[in-house]
């Protein structure tokens, strides 16, 4: 993966049409500003219960969006990450369906996972306790047979999805064939979809267990023997994603978009330094994703504190509700169907108010963070929340998933803010220094982040108490300095 900044986009949502649509975007109004790009579900179908996140078929481009050979032209100028949905597949699936009709009869059988299989003697009330939920509810669906028997299948997420036996050949199979079909057509990173439940074991959380990462190990061996890089999205306690991430190629950092927000609300910056010291250098940075964002990632668990104390996580997301002005609020929780219990709903401009100074602050520190950056579609273009994607859908986090045409994006692309966000891009992509070498310095409201390589050097500067920032960045010959209040002015 390219040290550039990456894209994270629907193909239909951000160019308004197909991948082809999406190609000319990249290399055309976005031209420079990315090395990857992140194609969230392309798969039949795009439109499912979890928007693409239940696919009927993996190895199928929904034919709205184009074929493989779109992917595959992608491919040729760019990084092209694709989600492997481990977990689950579509209760559509021709599979599934199968299933359904002949029971225990089917080819396809052994490839769901059901109760049984991992509780034959029947689950108890403790092993029930101890399985570690992402949402309320069940984790099991009860289904009835053509024959009119039922079976309770794992469904970790949602009705509609069912999990997968990764351990049965069938399971293996399945996993096998979407990796050939991605190195075929130059897909050269995966994100593993909800790996962390792909193994359940009787009497533990069914999460994140020392079999998970025997998976996981043995799963990305086989990519990588395919020439696909690994990206493992797991949301955690924050001293689990450190130890993930010495056994993975590369993890998320989720901690990050919390933090930066709390530095900013709070006026003090003793948290995301604390993490910045400690936190995995083979990771990806975001703020904005196409899901909420995440408070689990800094917050206590099991009695073991966090980056942030209860009080302050509190203060954090009614903060973000105030900022949205009650929008956020609409769209997390129980307020919203397809919810998770760890995130906000909300777009990362509107958290911070649409303050055009804050947002471009936050990104700064995202691009400084150790790691790789990833801009999510709607904090490139610098979007509000979709309320009326969200009246008309009622799933809460489509409140961040916006359909857009050329012309919104047109649109969107003047703005002073999204100017000045491509310039800070830029900054990114074209300095060496992002190389090297890391340091930082931090007191209670100043921060200075810096990256060093040989003779090339970047460097940002933060004081909160005068809401000033600045980036000074030099080589051999050059040297330039940004004041992020007058990029806003500039552009």
């Amino acid at each position: 993966m390219k040290n550039n900044v990456q894209l994270i986009t629907y193909a239909d949502r951000l160019s308004g049409s197909d991948l082809q649509g999406l190609n000319s975007l990249l290399t055309n109004q976005f031209d420079s500003l990315f090395g990857g790009v992140h194609l969230l579900p392309f798969y039949y179908p795009i439109d499912g219960s979890d928007a693409g996140f239940d696919p009927i078929d993996h190895t199928q481009v929904d034919s709205r969006l184009g074929n493989w050979n779109d992917i595959a032209n992608i491919g040729e100028s760019f990084d092209t990450m694709a989600d492997l949905i481990v977990n689950h597949m579509s209760a559509q699936s021709e599979a599934f369906q199968d299933v359904l009709k002949n029971g225990r009869n089917s080819k396809y059988w052994d490839l769901f996972l059901t109760k049984d299989k991992v509780f034959p003697n029947g689950l108890s009330d403790e092993d029930r306790a101890k399985i570690y939920r992402p949402r309320p509810g069940s984790c099991f669906t009860e289904y009835t047979l053509a024959d009119g028997t039922t079976c309770e299948f794992w469904t970790t997420f949602t009705s509609n999805q069912i999990d997968i036996d990764v351990h049965s050949t069938a399971g293996k199979q399945y996993l096998t064939d979407i990796l050939t079909k991605f190195a075929e057509n130059k897909v050269n990173i995966i994100r593993l979809d909800a790996a962390g439940y792909a193994i359940k074991k009787a009497g533990s959380s069914c999460f994140m267990l020392e079999e998970t990462f025997e998976f996981i190990n043995q799963l990305a061996k086989q990519a990588s023997e395919l020439g696909i890089q690994t990206l493992v999205e797991i949301h955690s306690y924050y001293k689990t994603q450190i130890e993930i991430a010495e056994k993975v190629d590369r993890v998320y950092d989720f901690a990050l978009p919390p933090l930066v927000l709390h530095s900013i609300f709070s006026q003090d910056f003793s948290a995301l330094a604390k993490w910045l010291k400690v936190s995995p250098r083979n990771c990806i940075t975001v703020l904005d994703t196409h899901d909420g964002i995440g408070i689990i990632d800094v917050g206590p668990m099991a009695g073991k504190a966090g980056l942030l104390n209860e009080n302050e996580i509190d203060h954090l997301v009614e903060k973000i509700h105030n900022n949205s002005q009650g929008q956020s609020r609409l769209a997390t929780g129980a307020a919203a169907s397809n919810v998770d219990l760890y995130q906000v709903n909300c777009t990362y401009y509107d958290a911070l108010a649409q303050n055009n100074f804050d947002y471009l602050l936050a990104r700064a520190i995202q691009f400084f963070a150790p790691g790789t950056p990833q801009v999510y579609y709607t904090g490139l273009l610098c979007h509000e929340n979709d309320m009326a994607l969200l009246e008309k859908s009622k799933v809460g986090r489509d409140i961040n998933r916006p359909y857009l045409n050329t012309d919104k994006v047109d649109s969107l692309t003047s703005k002073n803010i999204t100017q000045a966000l491509f310039k800070l891009i830029k900054i990114r992509n074209n300095s060496e220094a992002f190389n090297g070498e890391f340091v930082m310095q931090a007191d209670k409201s100043k921060l200075q982040m810096c990256w060093t390589k040989e003779h090339a050097k970047a460097e940002l500067t933060i004081d909160l108490t005068s809401n000033s920032a600045a980036i000074f960045v030099s080589d051999i010959g050059t040297e330039e300095v940004f004041d992020l209040q007058q990029m806003l002015v500039d552009d």
